[in-house]
């Protein structure tokens, strides 16, 4: 009789039952899984010359005993003064050119607008819709520029490299002056164009280059800042417009650093120049700086807008401007038609500064006295301890070193302003000057400091 516990099978069957079970289950059983991978290392992202450069600066702050410029926290708005660690500074380091920044009316338009809209427009303006606010502004800086029609941006920097990069193409030719900002130039490099730098405010290289260049693309375009934020000099605008129109080349002006600035209103460069705007085709310009807000815009042809407002992947697929900010914007447009006597005084500010210092002998370079007055020291050890030591004046002016410009172009920035006073104006010139004298009867030893640094470098290791 068959064993009912064995289910009526064999002790044959039962094995071999057993077996195939047995296999099964393991042949079912998950592998286990390989050892994991160590994530790949993020600072292998990181150029190495940039950590020398980092290293370099820091130890030769070090060995000289100077304060880090960079990063400082401001308690409140940054205007001609400003207070860092509780103290009271006279401040040249804000674009705050027109006092506008923490005006009260500029202040009261961005809280009717966040109280109205809320801090963000929430989308893209095509997908989540206009508000009022946003063509209220385009409106008013298209009157300012002379213009059909405008469209902001919701970054300034941005606004150059997605409009330039869009554009233009592999076909096309880019000449740009030697000095533009890095929006331009990224947004040169993102188009695949054909890109060549021309000497700084050169006209005669533009149309040499033109006239070796031009017939061999399709477009061509000449980049070039209104007011050039690293000198203060402007350009021959009427100059390379005969040039650009002879070569059949289109011209985009960046009016960042001259909107407010240059011209009798602030208009910008085809007001100082007295042209007819539409001899530029694009004009561009941000709201950081008069205008008290953040972003950029395009100034031009309603055509050229309609075109980018549909397709400029910088505009089509980003947030749009935060309408508080665009309502700061506009006020501050507002009163900056309202008082021109605001731009005047910024540019007798600046004119003094300047003029004084030439006086006393110091390198100023070649600045038109509008807003932005360099102090060349030649050297970014130089620079570094100028900076530190107007610092401990009681003077904030931040030091711009190598490599953002080459080593025997290092100097000091400084941004005027409306607001700031004779007195304050004065004291400054006497510091620069002082202070440059006491650099230069106390020369820093470079060979002995080339020695401690190598020996620091090898400590650190």
């Amino acid at each position: 009789m068959p064993d009912q516990r064995g289910f009526g099978l064999s002790s044959g069957e039962k094995a071999r039952l057993l077996r195939r079970l047995t296999q099964s289950r393991a042949a079912a059983a998950p592998e286990p899984p390989p050892p994991r991978a160590k994530p790949l290392d993020i600072d292998e992202l990181i150029d190495p010359q940039f950590a020398r450069d980092r290293d370099l600066i820091r130890a030769t702050a070090d060995l000289l005993a100077l304060g880090n410029p960079f990063f400082r926290v401001h308690e409140g708005i940054a205007g001609a003064e400003a207070v860092i660690d509780g103290k009271r500074y006279i401040n040249f380091s804000s674009y705050n050119y027109l006092g506008l920044n923490g005006e009260p009316r500029v202040v009261a338009a961005a809280i009717a607008a966040l109280e109205r809209f809320g801090s963000s427009a929430s989308g893209s303006r095509i997908v989540s819709g206009e508000r009022p606010i946003h063509r209220e502004l385009e409106r008013g800086l298209a009157e300012i520029h002379g213009t059909e029609d405008c469209l902001t941006f919701v970054s300034g920097h941005a606004t150059n490299v997605t409009v330039i990069g869009h554009l233009f193409g592999a076909k096309d030719l880019i000449l740009h002056d030697g000095l533009i900002h890095n929006s331009m130039l990224e947004g040169a490099l993102l188009s695949g164009a054909r890109r060549i730098s021309f000497p700084h405010n050169d006209v005669a290289a533009v149309d040499r280059l033109l006239g070796e260049q031009r017939a061999a693309h399709r477009h061509a375009v000449l980049l070039i800042e209104g007011h050039y934020g690293m000198d203060g000099d402007i350009p021959d605008l009427p100059g390379l417009i005969e040039v650009a129109r002879r070569h059949r080349a289109r011209i985009m002006v960046d009016e960042a650093h001259a909107l407010g600035v240059v011209g009798a209103r602030g208009f910008g460069l085809a007001e100082h120049f007295a042209i007819d705007p539409a001899e530029v085709d694009i004009w561009m310009g941000t709201l950081s700086k008069t205008l008290a807000g953040c972003g950029g815009y395009i100034a031009g042809k309603a055509s050229l807008i309609e075109y980018l407002r549909f397709t400029a992947p910088g505009f089509f697929y980003s947030v749009a401007m935060p309408p508080p900010i665009a309502a700061a914007a506009l006020a501050a447009l507002e009163i900056m038609r309202a008082e021109p006597q605001r731009v005047r005084r910024l540019n007798a500010n600046a004119a003094r500064f300047r003029d004084a210092l030439a006086a006393q002998g110091i390198d100023v370079g070649a600045s038109s006295g509008k807003a932005i007055v360099p102090v060349i020291t030649g050297a970014s050890i130089a620079a570094g301890r100028l900076a530190d030591a107007l610092f401990r004046r009681g003077i904030n002016v931040h030091p711009v070193l190598y490599p953002a410009v080459p080593e025997r172009a290092s100097r000091l920035r400084f941004f005027l302003s409306s607001e700031h006073q004779a007195a304050q104006i004065d004291d400054t010139v006497a510091a620069i000057v002082a202070e440059s004298a006491a650099i230069g009867a106390h020369k820093v030893d470079y060979p002995a400091l080339l020695q401690r640094l190598g020996a620091h470098a090898k400590t650190q290791k």
